[in-house]
């Protein structure tokens, strides 16, 4: 059967097989992302959940280190991802009666987009977000054109594995509802099938939410925090729409548009009008809520699909010309989604080409490249030089030493670097780190990374057995907080770690 896939759109797949190729090519880029040590150290606490993810991810890229660090094994799922999505997507425009010139169409589209690239080039809990929504809404679409209920029941699978892998599917997975109850297709949804395919999403689901209540929602409390702190620099609903268009590449803006709007004139593609209004629905969703630019890319590959099959009319000579301008756009912008530069050559070619992304969020004001690559550099020599802090103290004072991270990525670089040199687990108030609480240590002797200013002479003051700036960590074109920024030794803190914990908490 995958033969007969293959020879029936031979193009779509060697796009696919070159996407996969080039996302495997530069796998190895750089060195782990901030978040990918943090999944590493998450799936080595396996659990139906976490503080601010569900746990497929993390179990994911703790397996693929079990033989020892291979940042390429890593990314190497990321990689298989984006190439199957250029297949999916191709294979969706055939669905909904496009031809062979709508298919490659809607995977070149794919392939040229600059947010889906950069989406896929690394282990993320986003990573796998246009694969499960693009194949959820092909799953519902062909529930609806073909009548197949055995794809509905695939549609729930497909939800339900999705959700555990970020719950931002959610958006999209109650537009796509808002959008058949709203349309003739709205009796499929009281169907035997239909209940079918929620409950075995719900039974996939179950385990990651239950853990989610039991330990209060802390997934709920991470967004609290970033819609009270205005940490997520969304913007007004046309300056966010004017960012998705540059972001998955100007030139394919009219492939999406008509994606949009086609649907509600041409018969052809009327069935699926549901993904025309769950884009609509889950983008006010995202924008009243002040979500981040990159929640809403998974919903542009079936967009995509839509736009090529309304474009299939199009001459074939204007499409190819039309492919030609859009690689043509996209090829400066490779260097910023992809590692292929050294980063001191990327600066400079951000800074002369005025590329550097824009920050979507508080954290990222101030990367010198863009805030994934900058977060990519520096952990190892952080862990290098705790380590020869933490072994320079006493043994004595070695046994009692807790290192505590300021925030979950320094502590994951203790974790998954400091194994090799012989340091102990590492501790911190921030998100998952939180409940894995102190872990026995006393506050006798602590190793803290990445003090602030303002903090400093507090911690001064509560070390009655002494304080020492026994350092400073950062490399260049690191983030500017994970830049010269102290590592100091206390001692003698005055309450127990254990009954002093809850006032570290940052979810």
């Amino acid at each position: 059967m995958l033969a007969s896939l293959v020879r029936r759109d031979p193009v779509v797949w060697a796009v696919g097989l070159a996407v996969f190729g080039l996302h495997a090519a530069f796998a190895g880029g750089y060195d782990f992302f901030r978040n990918e040590l943090y999944y590493i150290v998450c799936g080595r606490h396996p659990a139906f959940g976490y503080a601010d993810q569900p746990p497929l991810v993390p179990l994911m890229a703790a397996a693929t280190q079990m033989f020892g660090l291979n940042l390429f094994l890593l990314r190497l799922p990321a990689a298989l991802a984006a190439g199957a999505l250029v297949v999916l997507t191709g294979a969706f425009a055939r669905l909904l009666g496009g031809g062979a010139g709508a298919a490659i169409l809607a995977g070149a589209a794919v392939a040229l987009s600059p947010a889906l690239t950069a989406l896929t080039q690394i282990m993320t809990t986003s990573t796998f977000e246009p694969l499960g929504w693009t194949l959820c809404a092909y799953l519902l679409a062909r529930a609806v054109v073909r009548a197949e209920s055995r794809a509905l029941l695939w549609a729930g699978v497909a939800a339900g594995v999705s959700m555990q892998a970020k719950y931002g599917i959610a958006f999209w997975l109650f537009g796509m509802v808002v959008g058949l109850a709203l349309l003739p297709g709205r009796r499929m949804l009281v169907s035997r099938a239909a209940w079918q395919a929620a409950g075995i999403a719900v039974a996939i689901t179950a385990p990651s939410l239950i853990w989610q209540s039991v330990y209060g929602w802390p997934f709920l409390q991470v967004m609290q925090h970033h819609s009270e702190t205005h940490s997520n620099f969304t913007g007004t609903p046309l300056q966010y729409e004017i960012g998705q268009a540059l972001a998955n590449n100007i030139v394919l803006a009219p492939l999406w548009l008509a994606g949009l709007v086609a649907p509600f004139f041409v018969t052809q593609l009327k069935p699926v009008r549901f993904v025309a209004i769950a884009y609509g629905v889950s983008a006010a969703l995202i924008i009243g809520l002040q979500g981040k630019d990159y929640y809403l890319f998974a919903a542009y590959p079936a967009l995509f699909a839509l736009g090529a099959v309304a474009a299939a009319r199009l001459p074939g000579w204007l499409s190819a010309g039309w492919m030609v301008l859009a690689t043509a756009a996209a090829a400066p912008v490779v260097p910023v989604v992809l590692p292929v530069l050294d980063p001191p050559v990327l600066a400079a070619y951000l800074d002369r080409h005025a590329l550097r992304p824009a920050p979507d969020e508080a954290a990222g004001v101030g990367a010198p490249l863009t805030q994934v690559f900058s977060d990519e550099l520096g952990w190892r020599a952080l862990e290098q030089k705790v380590a020869a802090i933490y072994h320079a103290l006493p043994p004595e004072d070695q046994k009692r030493a807790a290192i505590i991270g300021s925030n979950y990525g320094e502590a994951a670089a203790i974790d998954v670097y400091g194994r090799a040199d012989g340091l102990p687990p590492a501790i911190s108030g921030q998100d998952q780190y939180y409940f894995w609480g102190p872990r026995g240590f006393d506050g006798s002797v602590v190793i803290h990374i990445n003090g602030k200013p303002a903090d400093l002479e507090r911690w001064r003051h509560f070390c009655a057995g002494g304080f020492e700036i026994a350092g400073t960590f950062g490399v260049e074109l690191a983030m500017p907080y994970e830049r010269d920024r102290p590592i100091f030794v206390c001692r003698g803190l005055p309450v127990p770690l254990d009954e002093a914990w809850p006032r570290f908490k940052r979810m």
